[in-house]
Parts: C-alpha cells; sequence; structure tokens
C-alpha cells in the first residue's frame, strides 16, 4: 500500500506541474489584461495537435514549433480579436473568449477529426524506472523535469529581467506604466502570446499522456481555473503549489475513488476559500477592487 501511495503521489506531481504550466499563462493574462481567458485550454490542446502534425516531418524540432505555432496564433487572436475589448465592459471578453474557444474546438473538429489520436513518446523515453518503492514511467519523469526548468525560467525572466518587470509592474497598475512611455499595446500582445506558447508547451508534453482529443481542451481549463484560484491572483508560487495540491489529490483519488477524481479538486477549493478567500498565496489587487 505505501509504495503504490508514493508511485501515485509521483504521478500526482506530474500531473499538478501540466496543471500549473496550464494555470500560469491564464494567470500571466489575466493579470496584465484582466481578461478571464475561456480559450486557454484551445490553446492546449492546439500545441498538441500542432505537434502532432509536425513530428513526422521535424521529429524533436516539434517539440519546440509547435509551443512556438501556439504562440503566434495567440499573437494574430490579440491583435485581432481581444484588442478593441480592452478597456470596455469585462463581459465582452469573457464571451469573445468562449466564442473563439468553441470556434476553435470546431476547427480542430474540422482539420484533425473527431477521433482521438495516439501520440507516443519518444522510443528513448519508453519503460520504466525503478527508485526503491517508486515506480515510474521514463516519459513521467522527462515531464517533471522540463516543467520544473521551464517554471525556474519563468520566474526568473519575470524576476530578474526588464521585460519581467515591466509585465509585473503592468499587470498592477497599466496606466502607470504607460505614463513611462512603454508601448502597452505590444507589452498586451508579448503577453498573450506568451501565455498562450506556455499552455501549447503543456499540450506538447501532455499529449503522450492524454489522449490527443478536441475534448483535451475542456479537460485542461477547468483545472487551470481552479489551480489560479486557489493559488491566488498574481501569485507565481500560490499557483505552483496550488497546482501541485490538485494534482496530487486527482491522482490518489484516480487510484482509490475513481468516481471523485473530479470533484475532489473542486472540494479542495471550496475548502481553501473558505479559510483563504483569495487564495493561499492571492494579494489584493486595486485594480480589481
Amino acid at each position: 500500500m505505501t509504495e503504490l501511495i508514493i508511485s501515485q503521489v509521483v504521478n500526482g506531481l506530474v500531473l499538478g506541474f501540466l496543471y500549473v504550466l496550464i494555470a500560469i499563462g491564464l494567470s500571466i493574462i489575466f493579470g496584465m489584461l484582466g481578461i478571464v481567458n475561456f480559450a486557454h485550454g484551445v490553446y492546449f490542446a492546439l500545441g498538441a495537435y500542432f505537434a502532432l502534425t509536425l513530428r513526422d516531418s521535424l521529429g524533436p524540432w516539434a517539440i519546440v514549433l509547435a509551443p512556438l505555432g501556439v504562440g503566434v496564433v495567440g499573437i494574430v487572436i490579440e491583435m485581432t480579436l481581444m484588442r478593441p475589448l480592452y478597456g470596455k465592459e469585462p463581459l465582452l471578453g469573457l464571451f469573445m473568449t468562449f466564442g473563439i474557444a468553441l470556434f476553435i474546438e470546431e476547427l480542430i473538429r474540422t482539420i484533425w477529426g473527431a477521433a482521438g489520436h495516439p501520440f507516443n513518446p519518444p522510443g528513448w523515453l519508453s519503460g520504466f524506472i525503478v527508485w526503491g518503492p517508486v515506480l515510474v514511467t521514463k516519459y513521467r519523469l522527462f515531464v517533471l523535469v522540463v516543467t520544473v526548468m521551464i517554471l525556474i525560467a519563468l520566474w526568473l525572466f519575470l524576476q530578474g529581467t526588464r521585460y519581467g518587470r515591466i509585465i509585473r509592474a503592468g499587470s498592477r497598475d497599466p496606466e502607470m506604466v504607460s505614463m513611462l512611455g512603454i508601448n502597452l499595446k505590444r507589452v498586451f500582445t508579448a503577453v498573450f502570446g506568451l501565455g498562450t506558447a506556455v499552455a501549447g508547451i503543456a499540450g506538447v508534453l501532455a499529449a503522450p499522456l492524454w489522449s490527443v482529443v478536441p475534448s483535451m481542451s475542456e479537460a485542461a481549463i477547468m483545472p487551470a481555473f481552479v489551480v489560479v484560484t486557489i493559488g491566488g491572483l498574481g501569485s507565481f508560487g500560490g499557483a505552483v503549489i496550488s497546482g501541485l495540491l490538485v494534482g496530487i489529490s486527482v491522482a490518489l483519488s484516480i487510484q482509490f475513488w475513481p468516481a471523485a477524481s473530479t470533484a475532489v479538486m473542486y472540494a479542495l477549493m471550496i475548502l481553501i476559500l473558505l479559510v483563504r478567500p483569495r487564495g493561499l498565496l492571492g494579494e489584493s489587487w486595486e485594480r480589481f477592487e
């Protein structure tokens, strides 16, 4: 029993870090643009489908180019559909992203079909690794290492670079940033592209673990919202902690109570919000008060 629990916790860490990747992109877009992006799940799905299309011709480069392609799609959508809605009724952005999500999901069905597609990991990542009582696939361990590296790189970018400081400042007080002579339109476009590209990375990494089907976007968007809500708006560390909590809770429930595997993350969110209404590490942001 102990070995089984430890193995499921490791699987939960992998799932949790994937949730964190999706949620970080969602949090960045919401914090900077103030938009509840219901289309974020379809960018996750596009990452998987772009990698599926490119892997035969480009091999390992598909892992790099697929998220970049998703980022380009996000940039085009921001410039053409989202930008005219800035500063207007927030519900307009919500309705627009909901419509975009429905449109892209149907576009995926039209191009790639409604049936699922197999997406096997590379041969050198097949098989298992046994470490004491822990049994984990090589690919899950690879995903765990890669997601940690990506999150560290994102944190260093946001904390230690000029562009990262502009993003953090703009999420708090965009008017002040604009008064400093910084072109906010370009910043908004870059942030939207970054957030969607991160979701695309998560989709590429999740493709061999999840079924590559159009509905995989729906399986990604709700956990992302739960993670952001539990962690707290604008908190990078909160998103990481909450993502791991959600991932481990879901993995353990899949093993011991499969029927409750979806409900458990919502129950966790309710319990935490009863104690911490702003989330684990959430802060008070004047622009959203």
